[in-house]
């Protein structure tokens, strides 16, 4: 059974801390520090549904289409190539052919072909005799995709049917990396191979992972970074310290509140703090399968008598933004108008009338 999740977002003004020069002035060389809150259940990106697997590993990878990263805010306006050169629809919108890139190798020094397109997204969507998928947790995002064809080694056409503008944008998520067909699913879970700027070297359960530079990566002079280590810490407090005594080079945007952010500044004056608006939510979230969270009465009135204001003003002294069902914008590319959100049960500004209601 499925469990469904209610949540009650509210998105805020991510921080990030970093303690080292920008990356353009960065000279090549040297290791990236960073902690890890979670245990990687695998190394398999397409098989876990959890960000836990996507923050250490995504560097192995590479997607057809990434998101610019030099943009703030990712849209489908900012997405542009990696193994594909590029793209384009038919004339009904259903088909989606990429020109990929040639001289692309494995990690293993396999060549990149338009088969590994195929098979990864076949797989997928569950036409392949050769996959062993424990879990297919995207296979619902292509529920539209028929079929992956190809025209030799660097065309593959994605056949839809019926239109799914928002095809690129999902093609172009950490988790939509494209697999080598060689390679066996059990070792994509313990020592995958990518095509990424990074090579796996090892994952010690519960303890550190570590990768190295892909000395024949496809784009000229990257990476930068010799290798990237992460080690795991439970405590947010352990890893907060952790930073601002000089153990590791940047935290991420949901480990860090405004007044943490205050203080670490504090206790390490030279950090380099910047706050900037980005997709963090946070989310209150209840199971709607078990009592007492199954009655629709209840969950309303939890939702009456949340003080969202009060939330922001703890977590973010105000500089939060309230998203309602929706990321507002400029992170969120389908905001709900001010108007729409106030409506919301609980989101009204008149909190005493709300929690009346409740009661």
């Amino acid at each position: 059974m499925q469990t469904r999740l209610a949540a009650t977002p509210i998105a805020l003004f991510g921080i990030a801390l970093l303690a080292a020069t920008p990356v353009s002035a960065q000279k090549s060389g040297g290791t990236l520090r960073l902690y890890h809150n979670d245990n990687p259940p695998s190394t398999s990106l397409l098989e876990e549904s959890t960000i836990a697997s996507v923050t250490p590993f995504a560097a192995v990878f590479n997607n057809l289409v990434v998101f610019d990263p030099s943009k703030v805010h990712e849209s489908i306006e900012t997405v542009i190539p990696d193994l594909a050169e590029s793209w384009s629809w038919d004339s009904t919108n259903t088909k989606l052919t990429f020109k990929l890139r040639q001289g692309v190798k494995w990690h293993d020094g396999m060549p990149f072909t338009a088969r590994d397109v195929q098979c990864t997204w076949r797989m997928l969507i569950g036409k392949s005799d050769v996959a062993d998928f424990h879990r297919n947790p995207r296979r619902v995002w292509y529920t539209k995709l028929q079929d992956v064809t190809i025209n030799g080694d660097y065309e593959a056409t994605f056949e839809l049917s019926a239109p799914q503008p928002s095809l690129p944008v999902l093609l172009a998520s950490s988790f939509s990396p494209v697999y080598p067909c060689h390679v066996p699913q059990a070792t994509m879970r313990t020592r995958p191979v990518g095509t990424g700027p990074f090579k796996f070297v090892e994952f010690k359960r519960g303890e550190s992972i570590r990768l190295v530079r892909n000395p024949d990566y496809w784009k000229k002079d990257r990476p930068y970074l010799d290798e990237i280590t992460f080690r795991m810490i439970d405590s947010r407090a352990t890893r907060m310290l952790a930073f601002a005594t000089g153990e590791f080079d940047i935290t991420f945007p949901s480990d860090v509140s405004v007044p943490l952010m205050k203080d670490i500044k504090a206790r390490a004056p030279n950090a380099i703090c910047g706050m900037v608006i980005t997709g963090t939510q946070v989310n209150l979230m209840v199971n709607r399968e078990n009592p007492p969270f199954d009655s629709a009465d209840i969950r309303k009135a939890m939702s009456l008598a949340i003080d969202r204001k009060v939330f922001n003003t703890v977590l973010m002294e105000g500089s939060g933004l309230l998203g309602g069902a929706m990321l507002p914008t400029p992170a969120g590319e389908w905001s709900m108008p001010p108007e729409m959100v106030s409506s919301l049960t609980g989101y009204g500004s008149d909190i005493e009338k709300n929690i009346a209601e409740a009661q």
